[in-house]
């Protein structure tokens, strides 16, 4: 039965290595790539390749003019094509710079073929420059479609921070910072070198650990709880060579205008923050912080669970309950802040206060919600209310 593995990321080279690198150690891979610099043009080219080279080639149409679109509608049908023959043991999607992992993942899936791998390629000393880079992924040409308006920052640190298994370049300007940096962003995740020196090749009797990985198994629903802002899997508490990460966690709401006013400041404040927070003035809204790059990106993510009632539980998936239980307050339930900062020379102390300085006071808080759904709406534009 076909195996397919998504290789993505924006650091190409690193990316590129990586495909080869598993045309090589795994027999029968070919690897299928949808070129979307020519979107341009109107067309996405298809390639099809093994280790020896280009087996075939193709154009796919734009679709609504989105060179994503296109890239959907003619990828299944390709891997169905790949399984059909009966030779292609695994079918590497190595995905576009800017396209991200979690879409195509989740496209190949509901599919119903057998996704066994998700990997992310890395350069280690990239890693803090793509991070800090707000461009526009239009201005870089990398954008996917004209309505595009991702950043590079935000695209590398979802592409970055969904796969489960990372692909290590042997990178020369790589220090101690660099890969500290890529362990606190993403602790969980399994690193792999990409010239691993076990990585005999197509004879060797025990497959590779990047071979292993692409082919270990991949459960997108499990993957989609891990990056949803109410049950995420959040950094830990680290410090180490320079780098450090805070978890902020607090059981009180901000006040929207002292947070509104001071949002430039925390978004700059890391190379790396997430999680969810709590607005007095949207008491039941629980509300997701994404931000890279210095720029800030906040929506609603639903109602916190406490929020919703009795008859609606059931409804909820199990991962969901279980991330409310281990946040329950008995007064307000599983509304909290809960937010990670990761960055070298991090100003913890500096961040902790104007944080602090956020929340409610004391008389404020005593005041009680209905008075706090009367305060000065602030981010009703950011929400777009």
């Amino acid at each position: 039965m076909l195996s397919v593995a998504v290789v993505g990321g924006l650091h190409a080279d690193a990316r590129r290595q990586t495909v080869e690198r598993l045309l090589t150690d795994v027999p029968g891979a070919v690897a299928l790539h949808h070129d979307l610099a020519t979107a341009a043009k109107g067309t996405v080219v298809r390639t099809v390749r093994d280790r020896t080279g280009i087996v075939s080639a193709g154009e796919a149409p734009l679709v609504n003019d989105c060179a994503c679109c296109a890239l959907r509608e003619d990828l299944v049908p390709e891997l169905e094509r790949l399984a059909a023959d009966g030779v292609t043991r695994l079918a590497i999607v190595e995905l576009w710079d800017s396209v991200e992992p979690k879409a195509m993942a989740e496209v190949v899936a509901s599919a119903g073929l057998r996704l066994t791998g998700v990997i992310t390629a890395v350069d280690p000393a990239l890693v803090l420059p793509y991070l800090g880079n707000g461009d526009d992924l239009a201005d870089a040409g990398l954008a996917a479609a004209a309505t595009d308006q991702r950043t590079i920052a935000d695209t590398f640190a979802r592409q970055l921070e969904y796969a489960p298994v990372l692909a290590l370049a042997d990178s020369q300007e790589a220090d101690d910072e660099d890969r500290a940096l890529l362990a606190q962003l993403h602790p969980t995740a399994r690193r792999v070198p990409i010239d691993h020196p076990s990585a005999l090749g197509p004879q060797a009797h025990t497959p590779s650990p990047l071979a292993t990985a692409a082919l270990a198994g991949f459960d997108v629903e499990s993957a989609a709880a891990a990056q949803h802002p109410a049950c995420a899997l959040l950094p830990a508490e680290a410090d180490e060579c320079g780098v450090s990460t805070l978890v902020w966690h607090r059981s009180r709401p901000f006040h929207p205008e002292r947070l509104y006013a001071a949002l430039e400041e925390l978004a700059c404040a890391a190379a790396r923050s997430r999680g969810r927070f709590w607005l007095a003035d949207r008491p039941d809204t629980l509300l997701h912080w994404d931000a890279a790059g210095g720029a800030l990106c906040v929506e609603s993510a639903g109602p916190w669970m406490a929020s919703l009632p009795d008859a609606a539980w059931d409804m909820v998936p199990p991962v969901r309950r279980a991330a409310a239980a281990l946040d329950w307050h008995p007064e307000h339930g599983d509304c909290c802040q809960h937010l990670v900062f990761t960055s070298p020379g991090l100003d913890r102390d500096g961040l902790e206060l104007l944080l602090e300085s956020c929340l409610l006071t004391d008389g404020e808080y005593a005041a009680g919600r209905t008075a706090w759904k009367r305060l000065p709406p602030a981010f009703d534009t950011l929400l777009e209310v």
